[in-house]
């Protein structure tokens, strides 16, 4: 049978317009006109595209079981020849797309409808495998390469994936099972991981079953994520939230997760590697974060930070049910430093620690790392914090050889759970030089409490370029195929 041409499409339509206008049903068969012929629906975002193009135009099929790979990547090499004429989208519409690995392009939107859920192919072989990242020498599970991310792209500019509360699901749990069991030759992939690229927004969806990380910008600058949910089970392993890891001037808010390790993890590299990488993570922002990490931290700067981690300005902060509030991750061998962070406006419910600071990590790519290479972890602030339930308020272990210096804890106020537990000292410091003021209960006497007369704990004024960026309405028009 001869498939249905552009023509015949649209002869269909205006028959059956036809036939409501004989009904004296007009408007409602204007609309149903309307909607028959042209998807519309707007949206906020960064840049607005002049293409338009539905997976399903690709020969997608969101059934749940064909695999899609070869349709996303046939989509998105059609659609790169409009990165100079307006740039392009590419819509996935309702249903359950599964897919391997594949790239985005420049100028380029991935939109996904509020019914779309994007699928992780459960054949390892649609994960291809692709060099270590140079900051880290290594693959992060396992010496050698690692698989490529699920949605993926490199020396990119101007990218969205975006959409109406869409799902990614990258059906972690073959990938945690063989983690696990060691059965794993190379390091797994994230849902989401661009490098080497500037202009990107990720916005309006949920992320969940991620085989590792969740969002991974490396080498990146000019990123911003935000409204966006990501759920992995308690015990699932490494499924770190958000992870900046190299990157200058990232926005990150209005963010809900739920992880089996740190919400939000700020990186720069790892070890050798990382120092000869030398590229810090800087000016990042961190607000409005909600976050349930029972054995990890809520933001995490480290470990792999050897390239240098600054300016990092997080606030209006909610921890559920999670190990740790902030926590610093170092160690001698990592060298880089740690500089300038500032937090305020932090609520913290049902806590094992609510500041953490570890010198003595551990964890190297090899035998291979410069023992004197020695990391500099200054000027931390933290103000303006409400906790309770927390087994111990705080534990600040610097490395003798290298004080942690400047740290400043201000108008803090720590419920200690004594419920059934024996009492322990409330703080617990090491190597640790600073100030404090207003805290209870009273911090270590390494941090001398100021008095009445004390100084509140700086924050940063100024804003950064990154809360400059102004959102436009974009509107998506598709004809739909019959």
């Amino acid at each position: 049978m001869e498939s249905l041409r552009p023509q015949h499409f649209q002869t269909i339509i205006w028959v059956l317009f036809a036939l409501c206008l004989l009904s004296s049903r007009v408007t409602e068969c204007r609309k149903t006109k309307a909607s028959a012929a042209v998807q519309t629906f707007q949206y906020a975002s960064t840049s607005c595209r002049a293409h338009t193009a539905s997976l399903a135009d690709f020969g997608g099929v969101g059934d749940g079981v064909t695999s899609n790979t070869k349709a996303f990547q046939v989509a998105v090499a059609h659609l790169s020849q409009f990165a100079q004429d307006g740039g392009a989208q590419l819509y996935v519409p309702p249903g359950r797309w599964v897919t391997g690995s594949f790239n985005l392009t420049s100028y380029f939107t991935l939109y996904l409808h509020r019914d779309a859920v994007i699928l992780g192919s459960q054949d390892m072989n649609e994960w291809p495998t692709i060099n270590p990242l140079p900051s880290y020498g290594r693959g992060r599970d396992a010496p050698g390469g690692r698989y490529s991310s699920l949605i993926f792209g490199s020396n990119l500019t101007d990218v969205v994936i975006t959409g109406d509360n869409g799902t990614v699901d990258g059906q972690g749990a073959l990938w945690w099972q063989k983690f696990k069991k060691g059965q794993l030759k190379y390091t797994r992939g994230y849902l989401v991981e661009l490098m080497f690229s500037d202009r990107i927004l990720i916005s309006n969806l949920t992320f969940i079953n991620s085989p590792s990380w969740n969002i991974h910008p490396v080498y990146s600058s000019n990123v911003v994520v935000m409204g966006i949910t990501i759920l992995a089970p308690l015990n699932s392993p490494n499924t770190d939230g958000i992870n900046p890891d190299s990157c200058s001037h990232v926005r990150i808010e209005d963010c809900y997760v739920v992880s089996g390790d740190d919400c939000v993890a700020i990186k720069s590299g790892w070890d050798e590697y990382g120092i000869a990488f030398g590229m810090p993570s800087q000016h990042i922002i961190v607000r409005r974060l909600t976050c349930i990490s029972p054995t990890s931290a809520v933001i995490a700067l480290g470990s792999e930070m050897s390239g240098g981690i600054q300016d990092v300005r997080a606030e209006d902060i909610l921890a559920i049910n999670s190990e740790s509030g902030v926590r610093i991750k170092t160690a001698v061998g990592r060298g880089g430093y740690v500089r300038d962070i500032f937090v305020r406006g932090f609520t913290m419910h049902t806590m094992k620690w609510a500041f953490w600071m570890t010198g003595n990590y551990g964890s190297h790519p090899d035998s291979h790392f410069d023992p004197n290479a020695v990391p500099v972890i200054e000027g931390i602030s933290y103000s303006n914090v409400v906790a309770d339930g927390v087994a111990m308020a705080g534990k600040l272990e610097g490395i003798s050889s290298a004080h942690f210096k400047g740290i400043c804890i201000s108008n803090i106020t720590v419920g200690i759970d004594t419920r059934g537990k024996k009492l322990k000292l409330p703080w617990n410091c090491t190597y640790i030089e600073g100030v404090s003021s207003g805290v209870s209960p009273p911090s270590c006497p390494s941090l001398p409490d100021q008095g009445a007369a004390g100084e509140p704990c700086p924050f940063p004024t100024e804003r950064l370029p990154i809360d400059e960026l102004e959102f436009r309405e974009c509107t998506y028009r598709s004809t739909p195929h019959m």
